[in-house]
């Protein structure tokens, strides 16, 4: 059974990998946010294309492995993954997910080419001061930097008007939709 969410972000911003791991079996879970806001930078294999990000940052959970999906307006996208049990919270307000692969991907007229490659690095977040979070991804893989950072002012695109408790990098609550419909990824 695939668990599909696109709720809204919930005030207290934070990383609650337990909830995932407790909810049963990884493979089973999956849970999507889509979060606006102001893309601050991306870096792309050492490439600055800040000017071209997205307003939209999407967070996945699945197969206990949370992403960050950063896109670009020229076809470029930029994706952060890391195993969802190796969550750390540094601080009372703040939560690290270590990284241990980048992708970056390139919209051509055959689709999406994207480019796996092992990294290391993380993804910060802060728990939202009034109305913003911050989350902050940088990672190093073949000699190459790729970066993103994102303020959200905690809307997300909610467009099934399915309601739960899911956070980013937490499986959705059992009574969120549960149709398995997919949405494009940016």
């Amino acid at each position: 059974m695939t668990i599909r969410s696109r709720a809204p972000l919930l005030a207290h911003f934070a990383l609650a990998f337990s909830g995932l791991l407790a909810a049963g079996p990884a493979s089973a879970q999956q849970a999507e946010v889509k979060m606006s806001g102001q893309c601050e930078r991306l870096v792309i294999g050492g490439l600055d294309i800040t000017q071209n990000c997205k307003e939209q940052l999407v967070n996945t959970v699945s197969r206990g492995r949370t992403t960050f999906d950063f896109a670009a307006w020229d076809g470029q996208s930029l994706s952060f993954s890391g195993a969802g049990a190796q969550h750390e919270q540094t601080e009372e307000t703040e939560q690290l997910q270590p990284i241990s692969l980048v992708v970056p991907g390139m919209k051509n007229a055959e689709g999406i080419v994207r480019s796996p490659a092992p990294a290391v690095g993380s993804c910060k977040f802060s728990s939202p001061e009034p109305g913003k979070t911050r989350i902050a991804c940088e990672a190093t893989s073949q000699g190459k930097t790729y970066a993103g950072v994102f303020v959200t002012d905690t809307k997300s695109d909610a467009r099934s008007g399915a309601k739960t408790d899911a956070k980013p990098g937490q499986a959705a609550a059992p009574d969120a939709a549960k149709d398995g419909s997919a949405s494009p990824k940016p």
